[in-house]
C-alpha cells in the first residue's frame, strides 16, 4: 500500500475527481457483472458501517491519521472521519470539553487535562501508534551547519536567550542574524521540545516565527537563509529537497545523530525521539464505526506511519493496543 500526501488543494480536487470518475465506472462494471451473473448481492466489500468520526489535535500525528481516514473510508465508505489540526494542547482541550471522538497526541496527556477531561466526566483510553524524531532544520543554501549540540539548542532556544546571530553559538559560524521557526504554545512538538532541551515545559524564547501548522514553518524556513527551526520528522521528510537536516550531539558519547527509522526505534536520535498517541473517549470507542476505524489504524493503518515519514513501533504495542478495542 503507497500513501502519497498531496499539499496543492489543486491537486487534491483533481485526484478526488479522478477518483470519483473511477468509482463511478467501477460501480457501473460490477452492476453489469452482477447483472450478467444473476447475481443481486452487494458482494462481500459493502459498506455495514455508517456514521461520523470527529477528531483533532497534533498537526505532527495529523498526516498519519489522515492516511489512515482515506484508506478507511475506501473500505468503509459510510462513514465520514474528519480530522481536525489544533495542536496536542487545543485538541485535548475539545476533546476533554466532549467535543471530539479522538485526540491525536505528540505527547502523553499532562495531569492538568487528565484533570479537565476528568471534570467533564470524560473517560479515554490511549493507543500509541508509532514514534518521531524531532527534526532540527535550515535553510537549503546553510552549508556550515551540519552537526548542533543539545546544549547549543538549549542556548539558542531557552527563556532570556541572549543568542541573535549564528556567531553567537560558534564563533567560526557567520555573523549574520539567527531566525528562528517553530511550533506555536498549543503543539506537543513545543511542549516536548523545550522539556528535553530547555529543561522545563512551555520555557521557550518567544522571539521567532511561530506556527501551528508545519507546512507554513517548511515555507519561512526555505524562503530565509538565515533560518534555523524545529517540527516533526515527517513534515522534513516529505519536503527533504528543500531543507537541510541537522544531526544533533546529545554530549554522551554517541556523537552527531540523524533521525532515521533505526536512530527514532532505538532512541539512538536522544533526546527528540518520542512516541506518538491516539486517546479516544471510551463512550466513542463503543461505537461500533469508531472501534472499527481504530482497529483498522492498528492492523493495516500502521503500514502507513512508515509512508508518512515515521517509525512503526514494535508488534507487541499494536497488539497490546488491539486488545483495548471493546470486541462488537
Amino acid at each position: 500500500m503507497k500513501y502519497v500526501r498531496r499539499n496543492a488543494a489543486g491537486t487534491r480536487r483533481l485526484l478526488t475527481t479522478l477518483r470519483g470518475a473511477v468509482s463511478i465506472l467501477s460501480g457501473v462494471l460490477i452492476g453489469v457483472l452482477l447483472l450478467a451473473c444473476g447475481g443481486g448481492g452487494t458482494g462481500s466489500q459493502s459498506t455495514k458501517l455508517s456514521g461520523s468520526i470527529v477528531g483533532d489535535g497534533s498537526s505532527t500525528v495529523f498526516p498519519i491519521t489522515e492516511a489512515v481516514a482515506e484508506e478507511f473510508r475506501k473500505v468503509e465508505s459510510k462513514v465520514d472521519v474528519v480530522v481536525g489540526i489544533s495542536g496536542t494542547g487545543g485538541g485535548f482541550k475539545k476533546f476533554c470539553n466532549g467535543e471530539t471522538d479522538f485526540n491525536d497526541a505528540s505527547r502523553p496527556i499532562t495531569e492538568d487535562e487528565k484533570k479537565a477531561c476528568a471534570d467533564k466526566s470524560i473517560q479515554y483510553t490511549e493507543f500509541q501508534i508509532g514514534f518521531d524524531g524531532v527534526a532540527i532544520v535550515t535553510n537549503k543554501k546553510n552549508d556550515f551547519v551540519s552537526c548542533i549540540t543539545t546544549a547549543e539548542l538549549k542556548e539558542i532556544w531557552d527563556a532570556g536567550s541572549n543568542v541573535k546571530k549564528w556567531s553567537d553559538v560558534r564563533s567560526d559560524w557567520p555573523d549574520k542574524s539567527i531566525n528562528l521557526y517553530g511550533p506555536g504554545a498549543d503543539n506537543g512538538t513545543f511542549d516536548y521540545f523545550t522539556e528535553v532541551i530547555n529543561g522545563k515545559q512551555k520555557q521557550q524564547r518567544a522571539d521567532y516565527s511561530a506556527s501551528a501548522y508545519p507546512n507554513v514553518l517548511v515555507q519561512g524556513i526555505e524562503g530565509d537563509q538565515n533560518a534555523l527551526g524545529y517540527f516533526g520528522f515527517a513534515y522534513y521528510y516529505e519536503n527533504k529537497d528543500k531543507l537541510n537536516l541537522v544531526a544533533v550531539d546529545a554530549g554522551k558519547g554517541a556523537g552527531c545523530v540523524l533521525p532515521s527509522h533505526d536512530t527514532i526505534l532505538g532512541n539512538t536520535y536522544s533526546p527528540l525521539s518520542r512516541p506518538l498517541f491516539v486517546y479516544v473517549r471510551n463512550d466513542a470507542l463503543q461505537q461500533p464505526e469508531v472501534a472499527a476505524f481504530l482497529r483498522y489504524y492498528l492492523t493495516e493503518g500502521r503500514l502507513l506511519v512508515s509512508e508518512v515519514g515515521y517509525v512503526e513501533a514494535p508488534d507487541d504495542v499494536y497488539q497490546k493496543d488491539l486488545a483495548k478495542i471493546p470486541q462488537q
